[in-house]
C-alpha cells in the first residue's frame, strides 16, 4: 500500500471511529487496528492522535469547499456568491438548498465529521468553540453578508440582515439534526425544508413568488 493511501486510510478510519465513539474514547492502537497496521507504523504518518484530528479538520474543510463549489455556493466567500443569489428564482433557491442539505447528510466524510463534532462539543471547550464557529457562526455571517448586499441593492426587504440570517439558517440546521438522529425522517424533513425556503423567499420579497433573493 502506498504511503499516501495509508495516510488517507488512517484518517478515514479515525473519523469513522471518532464519529461513533468520540475522540477521547478511541486510542491510536484502535485506529491502527482498523487500518490494518501496527501502532508504531501509524506514527510514520502522524505523530499523534491530535495530529490525525487536525488533518481531518483541514481535509474536511477543503472537501466541503471543493464540493459546494460545484453548485456555486462558497460559504467562505460572500463577495463571490452575491451574483449567485442575484435574481435567483424561488425554485432555483430551493434547489441549491436541497443539494447542500442532501450532500451534508449523505457524504460520508462530511456527515461523520458533523457527528463527531456533535459528540465532542460537550467534552472539550476548544471543540465546542470550533463547532459553533463552523456550524453556526460562519454560516450566519455568510448569509448575513448576502442579505446585506441584496438589501443595499433593493432586491429584498430592508430588514436586519443578521436577524434574517438567523431566521433562514436555523430551520435548516434543525432539520439536518433531525435527520442525523432519525434518518428515516428525511422525506418529511425535505418537505419542511421546501416549505421553509419558499415561505422565507416570499417573505423577504413582500409576498412575491418568482422574484430574486
Amino acid at each position: 500500500m502506498k504511503q499516501e493511501d495509508t495516510t488517507q486510510r488512517i484518517w478515514d478510519k479515525a473519523l469513522e471511529l471518532f464519529s461513533t465513539q468520540g475522540y477521547d474514547s478511541v486510542s491510536v492502537g484502535e485506529i491502527a487496528k482498523a487500518v490494518g497496521i501496527k501502532a508504531p507504523s501509524l506514527y510514520n504518518h502522524f505523530p499523534s492522535k491530535q495530529a490525525i484530528f487536525d488533518a481531518i479538520v483541514k481535509s474536511t474543510a477543503a472537501q466541503y469547499e471543493a464540493d459546494t463549489d460545484k453548485i456555486h455556493i462558497h460559504v467562505q466567500n460572500v463577495q463571490r456568491d452575491i451574483p449567485v443569489f442575484t435574481e435567483i428564482t424561488e425554485d432555483a433557491l430551493f434547489e441549491k438548498v436541497r443539494q447542500i442539505f442532501e450532500y451534508s447528510l449523505h457524504n460520508d466524510t462530511i456527515s461523520r465529521f458533523r457527528r463527531m463534532m456533535t459528540i465532542e462539543q460537550f467534552r472539550s471547550p476548544e471543540l465546542a468553540a470550533l463547532y459553533s464557529k463552523r456550524y453556526v457562526e460562519r454560516i450566519l455571517h455568510y448569509h448575513a453578508g448576502i442579505f446585506r448586499a441584496l438589501i443595499a441593492t433593493g432586491e429584498i426587504a430592508a430588514e436586519d440582515p443578521d436577524a434574517l440570517a438567523m431566521m433562514y439558517v436555523a430551520p435548516v440546521i434543525t432539520l439536518i439534526g433531525v435527520c442525523d438522529r432519525q434518518p428515516e425522517r428525511e422525506p418529511e424533513c425535505l418537505e419542511m425544508l421546501q416549505s421553509h425556503v419558499r415561505l422565507f423567499f416570499r417573505m423577504v420579497h413582500g409576498g412575491g413568488s418568482q422574484r430574486s433573493v
